[in-house]
């Protein structure tokens, strides 16, 4: 983990708030100038820390409504089958988060799509086709409580 200070801290939490902030709006709400400012953040992104920055689109007005929790269940476990299953898992753009998982499941994905038949369609021709795959468990979402919140960063 990289050395964090109560900057680079600060400059995250902005970041967080409001990726669109100018170099100089984050600077000012930091206490810092522009330039260590910016050497900051550009620091942050080398690292890692900052993957990237995205738009938070509302789901249900660009026509996808139906938010699911994906529980895949695979059989014959080996590094290469969890690899192989990390791979299609990936190339299926509907699923937008995923997560190897302890109990009895062995991954958790979250799939948004349009409706049920979309879901249906996705279900039957990718999901279930998978490489492994002995059991999958889905559960739909009835609202969406709270999406994509900012993680809560440490305070120094």
């Amino acid at each position: 983990m990289p050395n964090l200070d109560k900057f680079d801290i600060a400059i995250l939490k902005v970041l967080q708030e409001d990726a669109r902030a100018t170099n100089v709006e984050i600077a000012e709400r930091v206490n810092l100038s522009p330039s260590p400012c910016l050497r900051r953040i550009r620091n942050l992104e080398k690292s890692g820390v900052l993957r990237g920055y995205r738009a938070d689109i509302d789901r249900k007005e660009v026509g996808l409504g139906l938010t699911v929790f994906v529980e895949i269940k695979v059989g014959r476990h080996s590094k290469e089958n969890a690899m192989a299953q990390q791979e299609a898992l990936l190339a299926i753009p509907e699923v937008v988060s995923c997560f190897l998982i302890s109990g009895n499941a062995d991954f958790l994905a979250e799939v948004v799509v349009e409706d049920l038949s979309a879901y249906e369609q996705l279900l039957t021709e990718t999901l279930l086709a998978m490489p492994g795959v002995t059991d999958i468990r889905s559960n739909f979402a009835i609202r969406s409580i709270k999406t994509g919140g900012p993680l809560k960063l440490p305070s120094l």
